[in-house]
């Protein structure tokens, strides 16, 4: 996958999630577990695109990137 590809998919959750937290009147329950989806997902493609560009800086193949599990990381600290 390619950066732009990335932040494309980037964009495409960024909106989804913008409409489901303008909503008004609350959440069902569906609604509420896609955006925790869409959370996670937004995370490992920052993550993955980050991954890209730091191998790309030190010469490294960027290919070699790979999305990492959620569990590893939702664990990252800000």
């Amino acid at each position: 996958m390619e950066n732009e590809e990335i932040l494309g998919d980037i964009g495409a959750l960024v909106e989804e999630e913008r409409a489901l937290r303008q909503r008004t009147g609350g959440l069902l329950p569906e609604e509420r577990a896609r955006l925790a989806q869409l959370e996670v997902r937004l995370d490992q493609c920052w993550d993955l695109l980050r991954q890209r560009r730091a191998k790309s800086e030190f010469g490294e193949d960027p290919d070699t990137a790979a999305l990492r599990p959620a569990s590893e990381v939702e664990s990252y600290r800000n």
